[in-house]
């Protein structure tokens, strides 16, 4: 357990170190912590705090450096809020799509490094369906779903159907299904098939099970919005290792870590702030990822945020973070 002094000296050391991007030695250390110690003690407690695995100490120089160890008791314990020192934009309420790649480029913006979002989880739930006739027996099918999205299907038909059949099916289902769980549609209609019977009741099963397909959030692959990856090219940090960096922008490429990283970010409310080399769960040491979720309506759908170096200003990524996911979901929640 860390002593007052303990912990205000790696408070310090991390401040510092954030600030300069240079290791800190024991002179700089009592000049800016205000604490009237000698040199030696200083280097005593830095010495505490190396063998604790919270500072370390780079090859050629005197100075420490924090470990991600260091820096993640840093943000739990140390870390205090400062006023808001930047106005973002507001993001309009428009297409999530947009939406959301505004947002990705606005949390870039601000924060001069990678910025992420998670898109939305689809809605397994339709607002309007439509059948047009392509050809004899191929019919376009019309989802739209209840936040706007619109999702196409092509659908072979056993036999050919007019311009009222199809009007009469989507009729039925606009009237009936609308704004209802695509597998309730489905188990109503299995129960009601009996009584609709014919091309137009197989239409209508088949419309629906393309519906679940196309709306089910298993059966689709979820996006990940990343803006700002060149960013990184002007850290120090990365700049000189571009072992470090190539492996940065792999990341990018696959995005499976990222979303396995944010969907893990959904789960928790607030702000999240991820270290690298602390866990799997961000695979590159030198990169710490700060995120929250998004809602719609009052419920989490997505999950944004920062990729940078650790050695972030992580109060003010904080507050980038934070205002940037109540904006989107102002923007998400009315747009309907």
């Amino acid at each position: 357990m860390l002593d007052d002094r303990a912990k205000l000296l790696l408070k310090v050391l991390v401040e510092r170190y954030i600030a300069d991007g240079q290791p800190v030695g024991s002179r700089t250390l009592s000049r800016s912590s205000g604490l009237e110690l000698s040199p030696a003690t200083i280097r005593n407690v830095m010495a505490d705090l190396e063998e604790l695995g919270l500072i370390a100490s780079p090859h050629t120089s005197a100075g420490r450096i924090p470990t991600a160890r260091g820096y993640r008791l840093f943000v739990d314990t140390m870390l205090t809020a400062r006023r808001s020192d930047f106005v973002a934009p507001e993001l309009l309420a428009e297409q999530p799509q947009k939406v959301i790649a505004n947002a990705a480029n606005l949390l870039s913006s601000l924060s001069q490094f990678v910025g992420v979002v998670m898109a939305p989880k689809r809605s397994s739930v339709f607002k309007q369906i439509e059948f047009i006739k392509l050809s004899e027996r191929r019919v376009l099918v019309i989802i739209v779903a209840p936040d706007g999205d619109v999702q196409n299907r092509v659908m072979f038909t056993d036999s050919e159907l007019d311009g009222s059949q199809l009007v009469q099916a989507a009729n039925y289902l606009n009237a009936h299904y609308a704004g209802m769980d695509i597998e309730q549609v489905r188990e109503r209609l299995r129960t009601e098939v009996e009584q609709l019977r014919g091309q137009v009741a197989d239409l209508m099963q088949a419309a629906v099970q393309l519906s679940a397909e196309a709306l089910s959030p298993t059966a689709q692959e979820e996006q990940v919005v990343i803006a700002g990856q060149s960013n990184l090219l002007a850290v120090s940090d990365f700049s000189h290792d571009m072992h470090n960096l190539r492996r940065a922008f792999d990341l990018f490429e696959q995005k499976t870590q990222i979303l396995r990283l944010l969907d893990f970010s959904s789960q928790a409310e607030g702000v999240r702030i991820f270290i690298g080399g602390e866990s799997q769960v961000v695979p590159i040491e030198e990169l710490s990822v700060v995120s929250a979720p998004y809602e719609v309506d009052g419920q989490v759908v997505g999950t944004l945020g920062v990729i940078g170096p650790t050695r972030m200003h992580y109060d003010r990524m904080i507050q980038i973070v934070d205002i940037t996911s109540k904006l989107v979901s102002n923007a998400l929640s009315h747009q309907r």
